[in-house]
């Protein structure tokens, strides 16, 4: 993990990889999750290496590899998406979990709160719950999902009610209030200790569409490929919004005020490293105690998420003791 103050910077020297923790460094056994998902092995193929894989450019293949992922790991036995909604990678979304954890961890005398006493509230949960179903199942963690969409929650729902291990310990919300992020989300007086968020990363969906033509353009080589499908999917609210990822962002850090002491690490994905200083700037402005940027990789890609507090010393002693003690 690479724990970075704002406004500094680091070179990146080890190799680009996964989480220590995370079970998916190694390279994917398909005979194994064929076994957990039989399905799957209708998509497998060899690709030009000569090795297991499947097509990443299919919706229905990622879908299926998702489904087989979260069964052989995670002891989801059903989990379904509607045509079109975001179909997330896992590992990265694993990820992000893993480091979730470590941040934890790092005020909490480097030791992993786990269990039911951690609640996590994902901003923007989406049709697939995957980050839940991580994070229940890798810590114990009992998570508050949110989405402006019906037909994300109810498919969550549906996911959660057809796995046993899920009840009791994930629930949604709907969000009726799409200009707000925590309002009407967070209930009175109720205590998080982390949010997370995948936020949308453009302004348009025009934008969207030149973005994926120009990236298709710089891998093909080409100019006359036909409009690049979106394999991993997604709904506009999942995608794009006023003011891009940037402007998303800072709205969040503005709002997290008013529960800044009923939130331990408010955090955020943050896709364009160029966000990052109009995102600093906000949380200067607001206020923010503690502010940390964790970078992440996932084969040539860094991501990164900025994390953010504005606890007190007192405050931080306080929860530690009551709430993360087993």
């Amino acid at each position: 993990m690479v724990l970075k103050s704002k406004n500094t910077k680091s070179k990146r020297t080890n190799k680009l990889e996964l989480h220590p923790r995370n079970p998916h460094r190694a390279r994917y056994d398909f005979a194994l999750l064929a076994d957990s998902c039989p399905e799957l092995s209708r998509f497998i193929q060899l690709n030009q290496y000569g090795n297991e894989s499947v097509d990443f450019a299919n919706p229905e293949a990622v879908k299926t590899l998702n489904r087989a992922l979260l069964n052989h790991f995670y002891g989801v036995s059903f989990w379904d998406i509607p045509p079109g909604y975001l179909c997330p990678p896992i590992p990265g979304r694993a990820d992000y979990i893993h480091y979730l954890a470590d941040l934890l961890a790092t005020s909490n005398d480097g030791v992993i709160p786990r269990g039911k006493g951690v609640k996590v509230l994902d901003i923007g949960v989406g049709a697939n719950c995957v980050y839940p179903i991580i994070g229940h199942q890798e810590y114990g963690w009992q998570f508050v999902g949110s989405d402006v969409n019906p037909v994300a929650v109810a498919t969550c729902d549906t996911i959660i009610k057809s796995n046993a291990c899920l009840k009791g310990v994930i629930s949604t919300r709907l969000q009726s209030q799409p200009k707000n992020l925590f309002g009407g989300i967070w209930e009175e007086k109720e205590r998080f200790d982390l949010t997370l968020c995948n936020p949308p990363f453009h302004t348009s969906e025009s934008a969207m569409l030149d973005e994926s033509q120009r990236k298709w353009r710089g891998v093909k080589g080409k100019t006359n490929e036909k409009k690049p499908t979106l394999n991993f999917g997604g709904t506009a609210p999942e995608l794009w919004c006023d003011g891009g990822e940037a402007g998303f962002i800072t709205r969040m850090v503005k709002e997290s005020v008013q529960y800044g002491d009923r939130c331990f690490w408010f955090t955020s994905l943050v896709a364009r490293q160029g966000n990052l200083e109009a995102i600093y700037r906000t949380l200067k402005q607001a206020g923010a105690r503690q502010v940390k940027t964790i970078e992440m990789a996932q084969g040539q890609k860094i991501s990164r998420f900025v994390a953010w507090s504005f606890l007190e010393n007192d405050q931080i002693d306080y929860w530690k003791d009551n709430y993360w003690q087993s």
